[in-house]
């Protein structure tokens, strides 16, 4: 197999850590909720629970956290200690968030395992994407795109099993064990990434002094910039895509989450059951492993045939169909506060809206802030990206934490707070067309020959 079709050697390594990290990132967020409404203690043993609003609010501050702490994972990597050595220490931290939720069931305890667990995954997030792109170069860029894509197949492999089975700990069992898992894997990941340190392509730390250039000079002042405004119209996405795990579950509560797969001769018991609320999420991961190579190898080459399918397009038609997924959910909420019965199939076929709309803006944006990096500010500029996550967490959040009557009850009640996030969202939408049609596209890929 020649150079230019060879796919790196550490990629295995990265890919594999990956699908671990994200089963214990997933599955510790995927119960957060639950474990805030019905599972809370105070530090004398007694229910400590929070209301619906409260807990969406924390939810969501630390999903800004995670995504923040990436700017902070970035500088480290980029100036002192590079991404492979960033990656390695900071997953330590990682592994001591989880630690402390496992061990401690208060409010201290969740709190302060949530900031470990935010500096730890935030601040890797940034660097192990970079790290993937590292591996490449002009020879071989062309798999760029199907190594991204593999690299968010892991992702969604791992949290596929993790929300599926993680519920299922804390439900059965106990919050410590169902916290304790992820941290094993967490554990497993990092010893994974350890293993392939010999094949990696390990970019060094540019240092202060050639940082400090390159972030000041045209190209880079001129990428913070452009990506910048870019990630801001981009966060519109993510303030309605990170609420499946926190709105969209308490509506799963009050839905008919009954599953009845017999038929003909297949008449077992176990074939008719209910889902819990928290695993409903669930079908997002299952979802997009099918939509990858739909889009892949179906949905993007036919649309070329028919008006090119630029990363810019990509994401603004994305960012449109996330919004009509939340229409999907408000009409639901609106017939369960007329009382009505409602069958989990309402979110099922939301979760395909914004699955479908997650392939379109995350996938292509996670490449495109690769390849829009100039090489020695390559984490700092995917830190970018992720901070439009952390700022759509905010967005929800915010949204969550001025909603709050005295009463415990919301300014935005039923229906009309999936609406808000609809009409959001269209706001947003309309701005991107806007600047999508005035941004220059650049493309940076470094020269040092892969492994």
């Amino acid at each position: 197999m020649s150079a230019q079709s060879r796919m790196p050697r550490g990629i295995p390594y990265i890919i594999g850590n990956e699908a671990a990290e994200r089963y214990s990132y997933y599955g510790m967020r995927s119960i957060l909720v639950v474990f805030m409404t019905k599972y809370l203690m105070d530090a004398a043993g007694n229910p400590d629970h929070m209301t619906p609003d409260e807990a969406k609010s924390w939810y969501h501050l630390f999903g800004t956290a995670a995504y923040f702490f990436p700017i902070l994972g970035a500088l480290i990597s980029d100036i002192f200690w590079g991404k492979y050595h960033t990656i390695i220490r900071l997953s330590v931290i990682y592994c001591l968030g989880h630690l402390t939720l496992a061990l401690f069931e208060t409010r201290m305890g969740l709190a302060t395992g949530l900031t470990l667990i935010a500096i730890g995954t935030g601040g890797i997030k940034p660097c192990v994407s970079a790290h993937v792109g590292d591996q490449f170069n002009k020879t071989n860029q062309d798999l760029l795109e199907r190594v991204f894509s593999y690299f968010y197949f892991a992702i969604n492999f791992g949290a596929f099993f993790s929300i599926l089975l993680t519920p299922i700990f804390l439900e059965k069992f106990s919050p410590g064990l169902a916290f304790g898992i992820p941290g094993i894997l967490m554990f497993i990941a990092t010893v994974v990434f350890w293993l392939g340190r010999h094949k990696f392509i390990a970019i060094p730390a540019a240092g202060w002094d050639e940082y400090r250039r390159e972030v000041f000079s045209a190209k880079g002042k001129k990428a913070f910039l452009n990506l910048g405004i870019l990630y801001f119209f981009i966060a519109a996405f993510w303030s309605l895509f990170e609420q499946q795990g926190s709105s969209w579950v308490l509506q799963a509560e009050q839905m008919n989450r009954m599953v009845d797969l017999r038929f003909g001769p297949f008449q077992a018991d176990w074939l008719h059951f209910e889902l819990l609320a928290s695993q409903i999420s669930a079908l997002n991961p299952i979802i997009i492993m099918v939509l990858i190579p739909l889009f892949t190898h179906f949905i993007y080459p036919g649309w070329n045939k028919i008006w090119k399918a630029t990363p810019l397009r990509k994401i603004g038609t994305g960012i449109f169909l996330a919004g009509f997924s939340f229409a999907i959910i408000a009409l639901a909420q609106w017939r369960l506060d007329a009382g009505q019965n409602v069958s989990i199939l309402w979110q099922f076929v939301a979760y395909i809206a914004l699955t479908a709309a997650e392939v379109m803006v995350s996938i292509t944006a996670l490449e495109y802030a690769y390849t829009q990096a100039p090489n020695t500010m390559k984490s700092f500029v995917m830190s970018f990206y992720l901070l439009s996550v952390s700022f759509g967490n905010s967005i929800a959040a915010t949204v969550n934490l001025v909603i709050q009557n005295p009463d415990g009850t919301s300014k935005l009640a039923g229906a009309s707070y999936f609406w808000f996030f609809v009409g959001l969202t269209v706001v947003f939408g309309l701005g991107f067309i806007f600047f999508a049609k005035k941004y220059k596209e650049e493309n940076y890929v470094q020269e040092i020959q892969p492994a």
